[in-house]
């Protein structure tokens, strides 16, 4: 679905009445919601096959937790990113608040309902693996919402991309793992960098794409701090060193399969080749997209290889 782009400025009422409809699925930015199934999925195929029975609504639970936790930051982005006007002129999806669909406060809610809902379920799953997992799900909390919000962002400084890497990445994965097993496993260590590496590349294209705005406003990302070219070289190491740790992570626990997740080699070569071709603006949203796919498919076929592999 295309929203109505905003009015001059950024804001002001809406004129699409289904835009205004499915606001909150707008906000909710739903192509990002693999970012947080991936992680789980193959935190759960890494506790496959460790001699244990495994509890299922413990696995989706923490999925529950992953996803709200993903709409959570996506929504509090919005808000912050709004009241702040960085987000006045922009090239990527919708934002709510910059394209007056809802009122700041709303959204700010909504990231609170989301976050809400990750709490629950994450106690839910602390009281039965441990409590430790409680300290974990607020520092996620904290970090998701202190992305973009509060005095002192520090995706405004540089280092989202460390967020996303250690918390999409290392805690979601590792996190699932010790939800089931009530420990944390070599393997589940190895696949969680798998998953991290991808995921931070699709930040890195967002943010390549936004340099000249960010440079505008304000927001100095990584992207921006490094400049277009040191951040197209990033992007690309990013994708790379996902697939040289796949034998690596196929050799930690046995789990020759993994290496199902080579195959995705084949969807990784388009948006390389887009970022090196010096595309720049609207022509780096495939990228985006192509990107997305990677994740999804590298984390899933090494997921399938894993469980596989233990059976």
């Amino acid at each position: 679905m295309t929203a109505v782009p905003p009015t001059p400025g950024g804001r002001g009422p809406p004129s699409s009445v289904a835009a205004v409809q499915n606001r909150w699925i707008l906000g909710a930015r739903p192509r990002t919601l693999p970012a947080a199934v991936v992680p789980v999925a193959v935190g759960t195929a890494a506790a496959v096959g460790e001699g244990q029975p495994l509890a299922l609504w413990r696995a989706l639970a923490a999925l529950v937790v992953s996803l709200a936790i993903q709409v959570g930051v996506n929504y509090a982005n919005d808000y912050s990113d709004g009241i702040r006007g960085t987000d006045d002129v922009r090239v990527g999806p919708v934002r709510l608040v910059a394209s007056g669909l809802a009122t700041a406060a709303e959204v700010k809610r909504a990231a609170f309902a989301a976050f809400g809902v990750a709490a629950v379920f994450g106690t839910a799953v602390a009281v039965a693996a441990g409590w430790q997992l409680l300290i974990v799900g607020a520092a996620c909390i904290a970090a998701a919402w202190f992305y973009t919000g509060g005095p002192r962002p520090y995706g405004y400084r540089g280092l989202g991309e460390a967020f996303v890497f250690v918390f999409f990445g290392l805690v979601a994965t590792m996190g699932t793992t010790y939800a089931l097993l009530e420990r944390v496993t070599w393997l589940s260590l190895g696949a969680a960098v798998a998953v991290g590496l991808p995921v931070t590349a699709i930040l890195v294209a967002n943010n390549l794409r936004d340099i000249p705005t960010d440079a505008t406003s304000g927001k100095r990302t990584l992207a921006v701090r490094l400049g277009d070219r040191s951040t197209r070289f990033f992007y690309v190491a990013l994708v790379v060193a996902a697939f040289v740790i796949v034998p690596l992570v196929a050799g930690l626990g046995l789990r020759p399969l993994a290496a199902i997740a080579l195959v995705a080699v084949a969807i990784a070569r388009r948006p390389v080749v887009t970022v090196l071709s010096g595309a720049r603006g609207p022509a780096l949203i495939p990228v985006l997209v192509d990107t997305g796919k990677l994740h999804l498919v590298f984390g899933l076929a090494l997921a399938l290889g894993l469980w596989l592999s233990a059976l």
